[in-house]
Protein backbone atom coordinates (compact mmCIF):
# COMPACT_ATOMS: atom_id res chain seq x y z
CA UNK A 1 0.00 0.00 0.00
CA UNK A 2 1.16 3.84 -0.51
CA UNK A 3 1.57 4.09 3.55
CA UNK A 4 3.41 0.77 3.48
CA UNK A 5 5.82 2.21 0.99
CA UNK A 6 6.22 5.71 2.13
CA UNK A 7 7.31 3.86 5.76
CA UNK A 8 9.74 1.56 3.87
CA UNK A 9 11.37 4.52 2.37
CA UNK A 10 11.07 6.81 6.23
CA UNK A 11 13.04 3.42 7.46
CA UNK A 12 15.69 3.02 4.42
CA UNK A 13 16.45 6.58 4.91
CA UNK A 14 16.31 6.62 8.56
CA UNK A 15 19.04 3.51 9.00
CA UNK A 16 21.25 5.44 6.18
CA UNK A 17 21.50 8.51 7.69
CA UNK A 18 22.26 6.25 10.99
CA UNK A 19 24.99 4.18 9.68
CA UNK A 20 27.03 6.70 8.13
CA UNK A 21 26.90 8.80 11.14
CA UNK A 22 28.06 5.34 13.18
CA UNK A 23 30.87 5.16 10.51
CA UNK A 24 32.07 8.33 8.79
CA UNK A 25 34.14 6.53 7.14
CA UNK A 26 31.78 5.08 4.46
CA UNK A 27 31.86 8.51 2.96
CA UNK A 28 35.34 8.02 1.73
CA UNK A 29 35.94 4.43 1.86
CA UNK A 30 33.38 2.82 -0.08
CA UNK A 31 34.85 -0.71 -0.63
CA UNK A 32 36.60 -1.84 3.38
CA UNK A 33 34.41 0.77 5.38
CA UNK A 34 31.69 -1.71 7.29
CA UNK A 35 29.36 -1.21 10.21
CA UNK A 36 26.84 -4.16 11.72
CA UNK A 37 24.14 -1.35 10.71
CA UNK A 38 25.19 -0.88 6.98
CA UNK A 39 25.45 -4.60 6.81
CA UNK A 40 22.06 -4.77 7.87
CA UNK A 41 20.75 -1.96 5.85
CA UNK A 42 21.89 -3.60 3.32
CA UNK A 43 20.28 -6.96 3.39
CA UNK A 44 16.85 -5.61 4.67
CA UNK A 45 17.11 -3.55 1.22
CA UNK A 46 18.44 -6.56 -1.51
CA UNK A 47 15.05 -8.27 0.98
CA UNK A 48 12.91 -5.43 -0.24
CA UNK A 49 13.68 -5.64 -3.49
CA UNK A 50 13.72 -9.77 -4.24
CA UNK A 51 9.91 -9.19 -2.16
CA UNK A 52 8.90 -6.45 -5.04
CA UNK A 53 10.44 -8.58 -7.92
CA UNK A 54 8.13 -11.41 -6.85
CA UNK A 55 5.22 -9.21 -6.51
CA UNK A 56 5.66 -7.58 -9.90
CA UNK A 57 6.01 -11.28 -11.66
CA UNK A 58 3.51 -12.69 -9.84
CA UNK A 59 0.45 -9.90 -10.03
CA UNK A 60 1.50 -10.30 -14.22
CA UNK A 61 3.00 -6.38 -14.29
CA UNK A 62 5.79 -7.47 -15.91
CA UNK A 63 5.38 -5.62 -18.90
CA UNK A 64 4.34 -2.54 -17.36
CA UNK A 65 7.02 -2.73 -14.69
CA UNK A 66 9.91 -3.57 -16.56
CA UNK A 67 11.99 -0.67 -15.67
CA UNK A 68 11.60 -1.58 -12.19
CA UNK A 69 12.26 -5.16 -12.80
CA UNK A 70 15.53 -4.03 -14.61
CA UNK A 71 16.74 -1.84 -11.63
CA UNK A 72 16.00 -4.04 -9.09
CA UNK A 73 17.82 -6.83 -10.61
CA UNK A 74 21.21 -4.25 -10.96
CA UNK A 75 20.39 -3.54 -7.18
CA UNK A 76 20.32 -6.89 -6.13
CA UNK A 77 23.73 -7.53 -7.94
CA UNK A 78 25.41 -4.72 -6.58
CA UNK A 79 23.86 -5.40 -2.82
CA UNK A 80 24.94 -9.13 -2.98
CA UNK A 81 28.35 -8.16 -3.05
CA UNK A 82 28.28 -6.93 0.06
CA UNK A 83 25.86 -9.28 1.84
CA UNK A 84 28.25 -12.53 0.37
CA UNK A 85 31.51 -10.58 0.14
CA UNK A 86 31.43 -7.60 3.23
CA UNK A 87 32.42 -5.64 0.41
CA UNK A 88 31.25 -2.03 -0.76
CA UNK A 89 29.32 -1.69 2.07
CA UNK A 90 29.79 1.82 2.29
CA UNK A 91 29.04 2.09 -1.41
CA UNK A 92 25.75 0.39 -0.60
CA UNK A 93 24.59 2.89 1.99
CA UNK A 94 25.50 5.82 -0.01
CA UNK A 95 23.01 5.09 -2.38
CA UNK A 96 20.64 4.22 0.09
CA UNK A 97 20.41 8.02 0.57
CA UNK A 98 17.71 7.90 -2.52
CA UNK A 99 14.66 6.53 -0.28
CA UNK A 100 14.78 10.15 1.32
CA UNK A 101 14.05 11.25 -1.51
CA UNK A 102 11.33 8.54 -2.35
CA UNK A 103 9.66 9.90 0.39
CA UNK A 104 8.19 12.76 -1.53
CA UNK A 105 8.30 11.01 -5.11
CA UNK A 106 5.76 8.42 -3.74
CA UNK A 107 3.75 11.36 -1.65
CA UNK A 108 3.50 12.76 -5.73
CA UNK A 109 2.53 9.33 -6.94
CA UNK A 110 -0.24 8.86 -4.72
CA UNK A 111 -1.73 12.37 -5.44
CA UNK A 112 -1.46 11.67 -8.77
CA UNK A 113 -3.03 8.68 -9.15
CA UNK A 114 -5.87 10.36 -7.00
CA UNK A 115 -6.09 13.17 -9.59
CA UNK A 116 -5.26 16.02 -6.94
CA UNK A 117 -2.48 17.95 -8.98
CA UNK A 118 -4.66 21.15 -8.66
CA UNK A 119 -4.25 21.10 -4.82
CA UNK A 120 -1.89 23.30 -3.15
CA UNK A 121 0.21 20.49 -0.92
CA UNK A 122 0.82 19.45 -4.82
CA UNK A 123 2.04 22.49 -5.84
CA UNK A 124 4.33 22.69 -2.60
CA UNK A 125 5.65 18.88 -2.95
CA UNK A 126 6.74 18.98 -6.49
CA UNK A 127 9.47 21.71 -5.34
CA UNK A 128 10.46 19.64 -2.60
CA UNK A 129 11.06 16.94 -4.05
CA UNK A 130 13.24 18.47 -6.78
CA UNK A 131 15.02 19.81 -4.55
CA UNK A 132 15.57 16.61 -2.43
CA UNK A 133 15.54 14.91 -6.03
CA UNK A 134 19.09 16.97 -6.52
CA UNK A 135 20.05 16.82 -2.86
CA UNK A 136 19.46 13.02 -2.50
CA UNK A 137 19.71 11.41 -5.70
CA UNK A 138 21.61 13.02 -8.40
CA UNK A 139 24.55 14.55 -5.67
CA UNK A 140 25.05 11.10 -4.25
CA UNK A 141 25.03 9.12 -7.73
CA UNK A 142 27.22 11.41 -9.12
CA UNK A 143 29.54 11.25 -6.01
CA UNK A 144 29.84 7.59 -5.90
CA UNK A 145 30.24 7.44 -9.93
CA UNK A 146 33.48 9.64 -8.89
CA UNK A 147 34.98 7.44 -6.46
CA UNK A 148 33.85 3.98 -8.27
CA UNK A 149 35.88 5.23 -11.66
CA UNK A 150 39.16 4.75 -9.71
CA UNK A 151 37.57 1.09 -10.31
CA UNK A 152 37.62 1.79 -14.29
CA UNK A 153 40.31 -0.63 -16.48
CA UNK A 154 40.34 -2.75 -13.56
CA UNK A 155 39.02 -6.47 -12.99
CA UNK A 156 37.87 -6.43 -10.24
CA UNK A 157 34.10 -6.75 -8.25
CA UNK A 158 34.51 -2.88 -8.63
CA UNK A 159 34.28 -2.77 -12.26
CA UNK A 160 31.43 -4.86 -12.20
CA UNK A 161 29.83 -2.52 -10.15
CA UNK A 162 30.68 0.78 -11.79
CA UNK A 163 29.01 -1.11 -14.73
CA UNK A 164 25.96 -1.40 -13.03
CA UNK A 165 26.40 2.25 -11.16
CA UNK A 166 26.80 4.07 -14.52
CA UNK A 167 23.55 2.17 -16.19
CA UNK A 168 21.58 3.47 -12.93
CA UNK A 169 23.11 7.35 -13.56
CA UNK A 170 21.18 6.93 -17.12
CA UNK A 171 18.20 5.54 -15.90
CA UNK A 172 17.66 8.42 -13.07
CA UNK A 173 18.79 11.06 -15.52
CA UNK A 174 16.11 9.71 -17.91
CA UNK A 175 13.31 9.94 -14.71
CA UNK A 176 14.61 13.19 -14.13
CA UNK A 177 13.74 14.68 -17.58
CA UNK A 178 10.67 12.93 -17.01
CA UNK A 179 9.92 14.82 -13.94
CA UNK A 180 10.71 17.92 -14.99
CA UNK A 181 8.73 18.05 -18.07
CA UNK A 182 5.66 16.06 -16.08
CA UNK A 183 5.82 19.00 -13.11
CA UNK A 184 7.22 21.86 -14.84
CA UNK A 185 6.62 21.70 -18.41
CA UNK A 186 3.06 20.06 -19.02
CA UNK A 187 2.53 21.25 -22.13
CA UNK A 188 5.17 19.12 -23.42
CA UNK A 189 3.65 15.68 -22.31
CA UNK A 190 2.03 13.62 -24.60
CA UNK A 191 -1.82 13.33 -23.89
CA UNK A 192 -2.20 10.00 -23.62
CA UNK A 193 -0.63 9.02 -19.89
CA UNK A 194 0.78 5.89 -19.49
CA UNK A 195 -0.22 3.92 -17.13
CA UNK A 196 2.99 2.00 -16.15
CA UNK A 197 4.41 1.52 -12.51
CA UNK A 198 7.05 4.18 -13.24
CA UNK A 199 8.98 6.01 -10.80
CA UNK A 200 8.01 9.81 -12.08
CA UNK A 201 5.24 9.49 -14.19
Amino acid sequence: TGQSTVSRHRLGAGRGRGSIWQTPEMLVEIEKAWSLSGYLLVCFSAGYFIHDTVDIVISHQSRASWEYLVHHVMAMGAFFSGIFWSRFVGGGVLTLLVEVSNIFLTIRMMMKINNAQHLFLYRVNKYINLVMYFLFRLAPQAYLTHLFLGYAGQRTLGTFLLAILLMLDVMILVYFSRLLRSDFCPQRVPSHQHKDKFLTE
